[in-house]
């Protein structure tokens, strides 16, 4: 499995080759989508990386020409308080998309071995027993009719911190950046740490993470796009249900 350390942040793609891919990318989800409504298959997709790294304007491009009505985006945040009085992961299971329909998480249940474990709002039997709730969970899923797909964006620090003054200055941009965002910041290294780690648990050939470079926000979001089609291609060929053509 990738670590973050092995990705290459200097990779960049023009604006004019953006488009042209982005245009195609775009078609070619439109038929994923129509291939899992047809087969009544739920894609689950979760995004996951560092702040500011770009994880809504790839979604934003993922989605662009889907069919509305059949995807839906959850932004997550800190649980509400009735929520505490369940199991972590009742919050997601809620969540999850019908049969046929796509559910894209921007932010998850990784939040359990992340920022819960870096923040110490999980101890440390609760974030270690998570690994192995949540490859459960994930296989539960796709044993059943269901494909999953998980996204680590990353930027470097400096790139971060330049996102996060832009943010700071643009009065459209402004309600992006927290307090939070910035006490997050302070402890970087330790994130990445923990995401490598959480890389290693939970990466699996039924539920793979992909880790994305996200300095150039062109590339991460073609690599977003191309990645999830091709994953979802795969694994709609291997259980018959498109060619190798599609």
């Amino acid at each position: 499995m990738q670590k973050i350390e092995d990705l290459d942040l200097d990779i960049t793609m023009d604006k004019k080759e953006f488009k042209i891919e982005l245009e195609i990318l775009q078609y070619e989800m439109l038929k994923i989508q129509q291939l899992l409504f047809k087969n009544k298959i739920g894609l689950i997709i979760a995004f996951e990386g560092m702040d500011a790294a770009g994880k809504g304007g790839a979604i934003k491009r993922l989605t662009q020409s889907l069919d509305p009505r059949g995807f839906f985006v959850h932004p997550i945040s800190a649980p509400q308080t009735h929520e505490r009085s369940y199991h972590y992961l009742h919050r997601f299971w809620e969540k999850l998309p019908q049969h046929g329909q796509i559910a894209i998480f921007d932010r998850s249940w990784y939040g359990r071995v992340l920022v819960e474990r870096v923040e110490g709002f999980a101890n440390q039997n609760e974030w270690e027993r998570a690994y192995n709730e949540i490859n459960t969970f994930e296989k539960m899923l796709t044993d059943d009719r269901y494909i999953v797909i998980k996204f680590w964006i990353h930027v470097g620090k400096d790139e971060q911190l330049s996102r996060f003054k832009e943010r700071q200055t643009n009065p459209m941009k402004s309600w992006k950046l927290t307090e939070e965002d910035w006490r997050n910041r302070e402890k970087f290294d330790e994130y990445v740490k923990c995401a490598n780690e959480m890389f290693q648990q939970t990466d699996s050939i039924n539920a793979p993470w992909k880790l994305v470079s996200g300095n150039n926000k062109h590339y991460a979001r073609i690599k977003v796009l191309r990645e999830t089609f091709q994953h979802v291609k795969q694994v709609a060929v291997h259980r018959g249900l498109a060619n190798n053509n599609f």
